[in-house]
């Protein structure tokens, strides 16, 4: 059997986004991605991280990663090359372990949104081509470098970036009867063992090409590319995940069940002298509850206690809402439900923030839950909101629906 080695590097220094290597990223730590990717492969024999920070190692181990090593900090700055860190696990790997693999895959974590199957189909073309060196990852490059140009002052002429041996200018033509060009991506590099060592190179001469959808195109670098890429891991595109696959939105919704606390009131509650509490809750919710029923969906809350503010806030809302089943029985309650309006759970959106509610995710068939949502329930949703609980989450969900509708 080939010896297939998912090398996954992850320093501990970032400056654009500290810690972003083990930050949660759609409920996961963002190594976690690349990890899972590499177990879902049936290629890759072993998954090592290299970093230089303790915590990352240890939330890499705690994903079923390998850190038998930490990285030199030489080779953990920011203007560090990929280079240096593969020689160095391969000659720990060979001087402590005797380990010497054939592949080196590198799983960049900050492309972790892949396609399935990438990884085995980059192995199978560097094990179908045997002058293949290296094989990378590319989509089509979203600006066409033919109508590029270069000039060293600003005040001499420009000269074309590129020039085509039948086109005079390339430069004016349609883009269809140009060239067709690629953008390496940091999805995926597979890499001959020998490519490394006998020719002091990461990518040798000949680099096969594994072509992935443009959409898949993803590079986090700020703040911004992170939460613009989370949304496209709760847009239902497939793609491999730490945890199960999410579902996207039905096309057809006919029931929206949310819970309460937490999802239409912040989760705070003020107590006066007497032990009268009060809860806070967002107009906005209210807004979009006639449009829903006018559309056929109805909106119903299910709360575990036993609360006059449950009711009350109903009424005032519209909809109906049943509470006080108890912390365990949420989701034979809805199931109850569903029976009873002869619903069929694939048509039932849930929109949930709390332990308690993931047993309705199991059930409905689009879990959703608010921005700030407890960990595990973020990992389990189908979506996550970008509002949180209490100001006006129901009211963005009931957006989205209607949107789709």
């Amino acid at each position: 059997m080939t010896e297939i080695l998912a090398l996954i590097p992850a320093r501990g220094g970032s400056k654009g986004i500290p810690r972003k290597n083990i930050r949660s990223f759609a409920g996961w730590p963002l190594i976690a991605w690349s990890i899972a990717a590499a177990q879902q492969s049936k290629y890759v024999t072993r998954i090592i991280v290299s970093t230089d920070d303790e915590e990352i190692a240890a939330v890499a181990r705690e994903y079923g990663a390998e850190t038998p090593f930490l990285r030199p900090a030489e080779f953990a700055q920011d203007k560090s090359t990929d280079m240096p860190l593969f020689e160095h696990a391969l000659a720990w790997l060979a001087e402590h372990e005797g380990y010497h693999p054939e592949v080196v895959v590198q799983l960049r974590p900050t492309s972790p949104v892949r396609p399935r199957g990438l990884i085995d189909d980059a192995i199978q073309i560097l094990l179908d081509h045997p002058d293949a060196d290296c094989v990378r990852g590319v989509v089509p490059s979203g600006q066409n470098p033919f109508k590029m140009w270069r000039f060293d002052d600003p005040k001499q002429p420009m000269k074309p970036l590129l020039t085509v041996d039948s086109l005079a200018e390339p430069y004016n033509a349609p883009r269809q009867i140009l060239p067709p060009t690629y953008w390496q991506t940091g999805h995926i590099d597979a890499i001959r063992v020998s490519t490394i060592l006998e020719r002091h190179t990461l990518t040798g001469n000949v680099i096969y090409p594994l072509v992935i959808d443009s959409k898949y195109t993803v590079d986090i670098d700020t703040l911004p590319d992170w939460a613009k890429y989370e949304a496209l891991v709760y847009s239902g595109l497939e793609m491999v995940s730490p945890g199960k696959a999410r579902r996207p939105m039905p096309d057809s919704v006919k029931m929206v069940v949310t819970d309460f606390d937490g999802v239409i009131t912040d989760g705070r509650v003020w107590v006066n002298g007497d032990g009268v509490e009060t809860v806070a809750a967002s107009r906005a919710d209210s807004m979009r509850i006639k449009q829903m029923r006018a559309a056929g969906i109805e909106v119903m809350i299910l709360s575990s206690e036993v609360d006059n503010v449950v009711s009350a806030r109903a009424r005032k809302m519209g909809i109906q809402a049943i509470h006080g089943m108890g912390l365990d029985g949420k989701g034979k309650v809805l199931k109850n439900i569903l029976a009873e309006k002869n619903l069929n759970a694939s048509e039932v959106v849930y929109l949930g923030n709390d332990f308690n509610d993931l047993p309705c995710f199991d059930v409905a068939g689009w879990a959703v839950a608010v921005a700030d949502a407890y960990p595990e329930v973020l990992r389990a949703a189908d979506y996550v909101l970008k509002t949180n609980g209490g100001f006006g989450a129901l009211r963005e969900l009931c957006d989205l629906i209607l949107k789709n509708k």
